[in-house]
Parts: structure tokens; sequence; C-alpha cells
């Protein structure tokens, strides 16, 4: 087993089409792991190689590689960076023991780019800062970087500087060294003199590192107040204590695309990010007796790992992700601590593109896949038996959009059965029924996602899924009182049909339900017939009188009636009570009800202003703000069906900086003429 020390394990992050996969390929290529330079744009890179990425042009899962670079094993996680996956994103932050963060020179910060430098900052998580598309018409390196600064909770510090822009970029001055180089084929790189135009700043920019650098360590202040100077290993020294600490974010630069800048990438990854031995002691649970466990990410600890994705290959079958944090795993068994299950499997796999190659052994630091095992699923702690550990499973995104999911007619099994194991590869994903009006809701992270989906069910399994909004469960309920007969009286020759009752119904407050009060006195009706009439009005009551829709929130008292000794019959007195109820709800007065959701929105105070106008557009009411280290917080309630498509409307107004989460709260009455609309649709539907 390789010398942990000599590990590294990254995730890179960044906001879509920033160039995350591109830089991949070009690592890959540099360090000789491929061959060939493959391309996103032509459906040609290691890591795009689903068809649905393909087609689309984006990351959709995070997919794995890794690669030797002067000793030097890295572990690659490559994430999504759009909003609909930016769980896959979200987990490898929680679940790597860095990153390289991505930023495009062009496009700069974006609100995704935000969110991104949050879930890092949050963790701690050590980190490089790569400026891409350096190439570019429009590139520029020093508003880039001032907007990291003022816009970012991550501190740059500046490693590489460029030399040249857009068309004219040709190298690269590292601040550390105070060395330049210019790129000299496509993996190449020529170390020259530094130009003379960019001297003075070369000079400015390295007197800021060593500053920056002696901050992470007070015998560095003391030689820097000393001396005014570091030495080369110093900084090298106070930028690893930094970037662990999480506190700075030395920045590379280059061309992901035409391979620029990836050399010095490659070499910054080995000499400034942890290895997994420099990450913080691990700390778990005993699985039994609850009590605290920890692991030092050692090869020499007991073996540990968890499971943070479940995926389907069409070769291998389902394959099991996995991270190794302490310990080595080999054989064929493991401890499945969370289930308290042993599992056996067959090979273990190192997970590279499309790829799978068979390895022996998995020690810290290493993400490896095995295939087809029974109980282990995402969020699973393995490990070894005679000494388990149970790790909290990383946080998953809740979901944010529902829609109404179909297959065509004799399909239903096929595409349930598909949805069911595609469930457990995907975490933001919730299928459930919709017990008020029978439909089966699929929710996802966004639109796309779940149309990606749809595209994917159908490729593997051969089914089409079809998506429609949800209908709303809108209910009804009476507003007054009124005092009604129910009469139902059929003579066709033979024994005929008598039923008659008289029912007050009155309306109660919202959340009641229904309460039935039997007043008959005397025997008018017989004891035997009045739970028919009840019963008569549970079912008049599912089925709705305005617009099909079940009533809710009322009482009926049973107070007269009349039978006959021969005619009368249960189902004569249920018919009667169904008939006095439609009749009562009528004159009492009948309105519709909708659901509505308690939002809670998180967004930045630049997009307050446009979020409440919205919310008031939809008939919402803000009950109340909040505000936290990042975002303000508006809670407000909206009806439901004012907010089908909100994820989609919210990401278009806030350029994907807003966030939100949402729950059915109570019902309201309709405004009458939107109970019209409803009631004519309703009518139509019938």
């Amino acid at each position: 087993m390789q010398d942990i020390n000599m590990i590294r394990n990254v995730a890179i992050i960044g906001h879509g089409h920033c160039g995350k996969s591109s830089l991949v390929e070009a690592m890959l290529y540099t360090s000789g792991k491929i061959k060939r330079l493959g391309k996103v744009d032509e459906g040609t890179s290691t890591m795009d190689f689903d068809e649905e990425e393909i087609q689309r042009n984006l990351s959709i899962n995070s997919s794995f590689h890794n690669y030797t670079w002067k000793k030097h094993t890295v572990f690659l996680i490559d994430t999504p960076g759009d909003d609909n996956f930016l769980n896959d994103s979200y987990q490898a932050t929680q679940i790597a023991d860095s990153a390289v963060f991505i930023v495009g020179a062009v496009l700069g910060v974006k609100g995704q780019t935000i969110k991104f430098a949050n879930f890092i900052a949050d963790k701690k998580l050590p980190h490089l800062l790569f400026i891409n598309k350096m190439d570019r018409e429009r590139a520029d390196f020093k508003k880039t970087i001032e907007e990291i600064k003022s816009l970012l909770p991550i501190n740059p510090v500046i490693l590489h500087m460029p030399i040249g822009a857009e068309e004219g970029f040709k190298g690269i001055v590292d601040i550390a060294t105070k060395s330049a180089y210019l790129f000299d084929d496509d993996t190449g790189i020529k170390k020259i003199a530094i130009p003379e135009d960019l001297v003075d700043e070369v000079a400015e920019y390295h007197e800021k590192l060593m500053e920056t650098v002696a901050e992470t360590d007070d015998d560095l202040i003391e030689k820097f107040l000393e001396n005014g100077e570091l030495t080369e290993d110093e900084i090298r020294f106070g930028l690893r204590t930094g970037v662990a600490q999480g506190s700075i974010a030395p920045v590379c630069l280059g061309s992901a695309l035409l391979n620029k800048g990836t050399l010095s990438l490659l070499d910054t990854i080995n000499n400034l990010l942890p290895s997994p031995a420099e990450r913080p002691t691990l700390v778990g649970t005993h699985p039994v007796t609850g009590e605290i466990e920890e692991r030092k990410p050692f090869a020499n600890e007991h073996f540990s790992a968890m499971v943070f994705k479940t995926m389907a290959d069409p070769y291998a079958g389902r394959l099991t992700i996995f991270r190794v944090y302490s310990g080595a795993l080999s054989g064929d068994t493991f401890y499945n601590a969370s289930k308290k299950v042993a599992e056996r499997f067959g090979q273990l796999y190192l997970m590279e593109g499309k790829e799978q190659r068979a390895v022996d052994m998995a020690g810290p630091g290493m993400i490896v896949a095995v295939a087809k095992l029974k109980e282990t699923t995402t969020g699973d702690t393995i490990c070894d038996a005679a000494h388990p550990i149970v790790y909290s499973p990383p946080q998953s995104f809740t979901p944010v959009i529902s829609f109404a999911v179909h297959a065509k007619q004799g399909e239903e099994e096929k595409l349930f059965s598909a949805l069911t194991r595609i469930l457990d590869e995907d975490l933001t994903l919730r299928l459930t029924r919709d017990q008020l009006t029978g439909e089966v809701l699929l929710s996802g992270m966004g639109q796309v996602h779940l149309e990606v989906l749809g595209a994917r069910i159908k490729r593997k399994f051969g089914v089409d899924m079809e998506l429609t909004l949800p209908k709303i469960a809108y209910k009804e309920t009476i507003k007054g009182k009124a005092r009604v007969q129910g009469k139902h009286k059929k003579q066709s020759g033979g024994r005929g049909q008598f039923g008659d009752c008289t029912i007050e119904i009155m309306a109660l407050p919202h959340g009641s339900g229904f309460v039935f009060e039997d007043k008959i006195v005397g025997g008018v009706i017989p004891q035997q017939y009045r739970p028919a009439v009840e019963k008569g009005i549970i079912e008049a009551m599912e089925k709705g009188v305005l617009a099909g829709y079940p009533v809710v929130d009322l009482k009926v008292e049973l107070v007269d009636g009349s039978y006959h000794t021969v005619d009368s019959s249960e189902m004569a007195f249920k018919v009667a009570g169904s008939l006095a109820f439609k009749k009562g709800a009528q004159e009492a007065g009948l309105v519709l009800l909708e659901p509505y959701a308690k939002i809670t929105i998180r967004v930045d105070k630049e997009h307050v202003g446009e979020v409440m106008g919205d919310l008031n557009s939809r008939r919402g009411k803000v009950m109340g703000m909040d505000t936290d280290a990042k975002n303000e917080i508006i809670i407000a309630q909206v009806p439901l069906a004012e907010v089908q498509r909100y994820a989609t409307d919210l990401t278009a107004m806030t350029g994907g900086l807003g966030s939100f989460t949402m729950e059915v709260s109570h019902y309201e009455e309709v405004p009458a003429h939107i109970a019209e609309k409803v009631i004519a649709a309703s009518e139509q539907q019938q």
C-alpha cells in the first residue's frame, strides 16, 4: 500500500460551465493517465460519459478518476455545477479531504459560485482556487480576484499570476519562487526571466503573499517582522498551514481547454493540499452502546468507510461507492455497522470515468466501488466487525419541486419498478402518494432533474415516464347553518323504497373534521336506520357538492324523520341522508378551500425586494423576516397553486442565489373570482 502522505483526495467544484470536467481531462492527460485530450463540447471527455450528459453538455452525476503525479496518487471527484444536480457537489465537499474551486475568468462570480463557496467555507475544507478560461475574450484576472474577495467567504492569496491575457495568454509567474514560465507545448513549460513590465507587480504580490502566510503561524510572524522576508520553504510551510486550516486559498490559473496551467496545478495539489493523514480525527458512535468512537485517518487503524453514492452500471450492475477513512479493506467481507449485518463482496474497483479497474486493497483517501451488494445503501458506514463505528451520513438536500408521474396504460408496474431502483441512487428524489388526489408524486431538485430522470428510465428500462403538474387538493366547507329534509321515496310495484330524515348542518372551525350527532327522540327513525343516514352523508361529503372536492369541518345533527314499516331500508335512508346533506350544504353556503404552503426563502439582500413583490403577486402573505450570517430569511404563506414551479422561478429571479423549503401548512378560502375558475375547470373534467 502506498504511503498515505503521498495520497490526495480532491473534489473539483464550481458553477455550471466553468470548465470542471475540462480541467479534470487536462489533469488526467498531463499526468499521463489518459493518452488523448477529450473535449466536453464534442462528447469525448473522460468524465462526462453518460448519454444525457453528452446530449445536454453538462455534468449530471459526480464521476471519479485518479492519476499519479511525481509519486503522489490523487483521487478526483468531478462534480456537477447545475442547481438541479447540486446534491452530488454538496456531498463531495463532505467526503473529500480538499477541493479545487474553479471560477471562470470571463463570467467571474455567479450565484452558484456563492453557493459552492459556502459549502466549502461551512466545512472549512482545504482548497485551491483555479481561475479558468484565461485565454478567452474579456478574461480579466484582477477583476475576478476582486469579485472573489468581495463576494465569497474565501480568502484568495495569489500564488500564480498570468503572463499575457485573452489570446495573448502565454505563461504564468510563480509568486512564491518569483519564477516565470512560458507554455511550451500541450503539456510543457519553459522557464524564462520575469517580463520587465511585470517585475514591480510580482514584487508587490510576493510581499502580500509573505504577509498572508506569516499570519498562519506564530513563528513565521516573528521571523517576518524581524527579517522582513521569508524563505521559499517558510512560504510553502505557511501556505500548507493556511490551506489545512481552510483560512487561505492559493490562486492558480490557466485554460483547461487548451491545457495551459495544468502542470503547475498538479504540482500545487501535491505541495499544498493535505493528505488523509493530515485531516482531523474522525468521530462516530458505537452502533450498540452509542458511545463516542474515534478513528485516526491512518492505514494502521481499524478499517472504516462511508458509502456516499450508489449507481447503476450497465455491465457491473448496482455499484456501491465508498470513501475509505481509516485502515485498509481487503478480502471479501466487511461489516455494515449502520444495518448491523456482515456483507460479502466480490471485486474491489477503482472508478476511472466509465471504466472500473480492479484492485486488491483500499486504504485511507481512496474512493472505491463494489458491485451487487444486497444490504448496503447510501449513507451506511462499513467497517471492521470487531471494532464497529457509525459515522453521521452525508446530508442531502430536500426536494423542491413535485410532479404527478404517469406511465402509458399497462406499463405502470414497469415504471414504478424502475423508479424504485433509481431512488437508491439519488437521495434527492421522493416518490409519494397524495392521499387526497390519489396521484403518485415524484419530487426532485428541479424540472430538469426530473426530465433527465425520465430520459434515463426510457433508455435503461424502456418505459416512458410522463410528468404533469399535480392536482391541487382543494376542499369544500360551509360558512353558515341550515335545517333541511331529505326524502327518498320510490314505488315501482312490489316493495318500494322509503327514507325520510331531517338534519341540521352547521360550520365548525377549520381543522375540526366531521361530527355527527343523533338527536332522534321517540323512534321516528328506528335505531337500525340511523347509521345509514350518517353513512350516506359521509359518502356525499367525500364526493363533494360544489366542485367534486371533499367537504370538511362541519357538524350534522339528525333531528327528525319518518319511516315506512315495509318500504324503509338502510339503503333508502343512506340515499335520504345524502340528499339532505347536498341540499343543506348548498343552503348553508358552500365555499372552496385551498392548501397554503409555509415557505421559508433564503436570499441575499439585493434580491429581497424582488422576492417580496413576487410573493405578493402570488397572493402570498409575508409572516416574518429574519437574517443569518449569509442571507435574509423570508417566511411566508402562499397558496400552493401559485408555487408549483417556484424552484425554477426563484432561480431565475435571483440568479441561482435563492433557496427555499416548503411544507403544506393549512387551508384557507379561495377568493371568489379564482373559485369560479376552479369550479368551471372541475365541471369540464367531469
